[in-house]
């Protein structure tokens, strides 16, 4: 006997092994981005709001600096928030000042053994050999899932020492530590800036001119 069938009935009778792919490229998908999204660091906030004027890295002469509104009010700011952007900033600092050294040691003629004929700044890249270029991938990745809070004690976001590496942090006050990492967040700020100062001289094909490089 020959039934008609709704068209929607026909479609998932015909298509079921399509639509359970999606959803597993989906969910593939999905699981990819949650790996590589920040882990969560320093000890978990139970406030649901801070006065983030307050926070490290708001110093004088611009205090709170959010000239986008980012933080909202910055008197009564999400602290979960403000400790994701605070930790994606010492992030990038931390980058830009290996980075940045490396930029000028490399321009000074400095090289590793074997590297002597490769050229400095963005010449180097299609210079690099192809097992460097994946020595260096795999030290980026080692350092990347070395680089996390396993413990949960971390005292900041950034705080990656997870019980061993102290260095005498734990017999320092208040005061020292508070200086200590803000001297951390201005050294990666100016280096952010300072790399992006040399990429750019580099572009515009004057940087050796920069006093820092070699010019007089």
């Amino acid at each position: 006997r020959f039934e008609l069938q709704p068209i929607d009935v026909i479609y998932s009778q015909s298509k079921p092994k399509t639509i359970t792919m999606k959803c597993v490229i989906l969910s593939t998908l999905l699981v990819g981005a949650a790996a590589f999204a920040p882990a969560q660091t320093g000890k978990a906030s139970t406030a649901l709001a801070a006065d983030l004027t307050a926070e490290v890295g708001a110093q004088a002469p611009l205090g709170c600096f959010d000239p986008l509104g980012v933080l909202g009010d910055p008197k009564d700011g999400d602290q979960e928030q403000f400790d994701n952007l605070r930790y994606i900033e010492l992030k990038h600092g931390r980058v830009a000042m290996l980075a940045f050294v490396g930029y000028i040691v490399t321009y000074a003629g400095v090289r590793f053994p074997g590297a002597e004929d490769i050229p400095a700044g963005f010449a180097a890249l299609p210079a690099v050999p192809g097992m460097v270029w994946a020595q260096m991938i795999g030290t980026w990745t080692m350092m990347e899932m070395a680089n996390r809070d396993f413990t949960g004690t971390g005292e900041f976001p950034g705080d990656f020492r997870n019980g061993a590496l102290d260095f005498g942090w734990d017999k320092l006050d208040e005061a020292t530590k508070k200086k200590k990492r803000s001297v951390e967040l201005n050294n990666g700020r100016a280096a952010q800036m300072g790399i992006l100062g040399l990429m750019t001289h580099e572009m515009m094909g004057n940087i050796d001119a920069l006093p820092i490089i070699g010019g007089h």
